[in-house]
């Protein structure tokens, strides 16, 4: 009797497949994923250990490095932020103003927006920056 020899099949890892499912989820996660951008003006802030999170009753006070001051991303004159700040501030109740200032503007710029919003009643004040 004459038998023919059996092939042997050796299993193999198709690491093509593998590749193809890590490269898909990959993927998946980069579009999924959601990208932190602040919206707005461009402004270079200033770094520290532990930035903060700003939220929907905050007013966001923007001063780029020209100078321009803008009030909750509307572009405003420095003669009526007074006004325009104290009647944002009415409209929250207890709002944190975040000062978002160009790290190049003068100090004594940015002292001067944080007095008006002290005088125009505002009780929780933060300094925008970022993160180190």
């Amino acid at each position: 009797m004459n038998l023919s020899p059996r092939l042997k099949v050796i299993g193999t890892f198709q690491f093509i497949s593998l590749a193809d499912i890590i490269l898909i989820l990959i993927i998946f996660f980069l579009l999924a994923s959601t990208f932190i951008i602040q919206p707005g003006i461009k402004v270079d802030l200033p770094k520290a250990l532990s930035p903060e999170r700003e939220g929907e009753k905050n007013i966001l006070i923007t001063i780029t490095k020209e100078g321009n001051l803008y009030l909750n991303q509307r572009l405003i004159d420095w003669k009526h932020f007074p006004s325009s700040l104290y009647r944002e501030i009415l409209k929250r109740p207890d709002p944190m103003i975040i000062l978002y200032a160009d790290a190049s503007i003068p100090l004594q710029t940015a002292v001067r927006v944080l007095d008006v919003a002290k005088g125009a009643g505002a009780k929780r004040l933060l300094i925008a920056t970022r993160a180190e």
